[in-house]
């Protein structure tokens, strides 16, 4: 399975939890091979996880499409037997977006590195997986931009650069850089994407591939023993956002993707074409853009209630 997910370039992301599904399918039919089952149980897991575990329709549906790659992609059983498999309707909900104000306040109560990661999640629209994963390359200090590299959907694109972040930016990276020079110094390298570091051995020591956020402990990877320093984990940005939202006192479900959220909506209400919006975004289609003018109620040409007319 994971075999099969790696050739075709599935993100780690989607690999381990297509593996965490088949291996809780196995385990809920008593450790039985996933071969010696079918679309029955297959819809019983599924229903088993609706109604006793009271998963998220998104949840389920990951589940599902896990264990459909499973039978047709590595067990090479025909995916027309499971035809009948139940998809879960997902509920359309508006995101949580916050005001300037709000955004203030909870960037306020934030230090250190999760500040800086949710300046740009803010001001650039990135998902805080986009934003960990910068490399130096990746930030262009001279046009104002910051290419993504293979975003949601393996696609890369370029946002903005914000100004106000420029100058904590530059700090941080020369701090980042006293760092760099001693992993050199130390043998210590960082991952490269596929098989770059196979074509260009030297690239693991080269300060344009360093993380823009590393970690803050060296990881041994792999068969040979190789250290390497991974980035900031997510983690750690997500509990430091959780905590400035308790202590804000805003009242809202805030988390960091809801940063990105406040991106979209405000460039929108401030008068940015939503086409340009989509692309800063990443969006695949304009109609997921499009959700951020219902959260604005400008739809239908900016609607406006009959009681505000009297």
């Amino acid at each position: 399975m994971r075999e099969t997910l790696r050739a075709r370039h599935y993100a780690r992301r989607t690999e381990g939890a297509y593996l965490s599904w088949v291996k809780r399918y196995v385990r809920h039919h008593q450790m039985r091979h996933p071969g010696e089952l079918g679309a029955r149980e297959v819809t019983a897991f599924l229903t088993w996880l609706a109604r006793e575990r009271r998963v998220s329709a998104s949840t389920q549906n990951q589940a599902c499409a896990a264990l459909i790659f499973l039978y047709r992609e590595v067990l090479n059983i025909d995916v027309g037997e499971l035809g009948e498999v139940p998809r879960a309707r997902e509920p359309e909900r508006l995101p949580v977006v916050l005001t300037q104000g709000e955004v203030m306040r909870i960037i306020e109560r934030l230090e250190g590195e999760p500040r800086l990661v949710a300046l740009l999640l803010y001001g650039a629209g990135l998902r805080v997986s986009e934003g960990l994963e910068l490399r130096v390359k990746d930030l262009n200090f001279e046009r104002g931009e910051i290419v993504v590299r293979r975003g949601k959907g393996g696609k890369d694109r370029v946002t903005m650069l914000p100004q106000k972040v420029v100058e904590p930016l530059r700090h941080h990276l020369a701090q980042v850089q006293a760092r760099w020079r001693s992993d050199v110094a130390a043998g210590v390298s960082v991952p490269l994407p596929e098989a770059y570091e196979v074509k260009h051995p030297a690239a693991v020591r080269d300060w344009a591939w360093y993380w823009v956020f590393p970690a803050h402990r060296k990881t041994i990877t792999g068969g040979d023993g190789a250290v390497r320093r991974w980035h900031l984990d997510v983690t750690v940005v997500q509990r430091a956002m959780s905590a400035a939202v308790r202590s804000s006192g805003i009242g809202k479900r805030a988390s960091c993707h809801t940063l990105r959220h406040s991106f979209a909506t405000h460039l929108l209400a401030s008068g940015s074409d939503i086409r340009t919006v989509q692309e800063l975004l990443g969006h695949r289609d304009v109609r997921t853009t499009m959700i951020y003018t219902h959260v604005l109620n400008r739809g239908a040409g900016g609607v406006r209630s009959p009681l505000d007319r009297l």
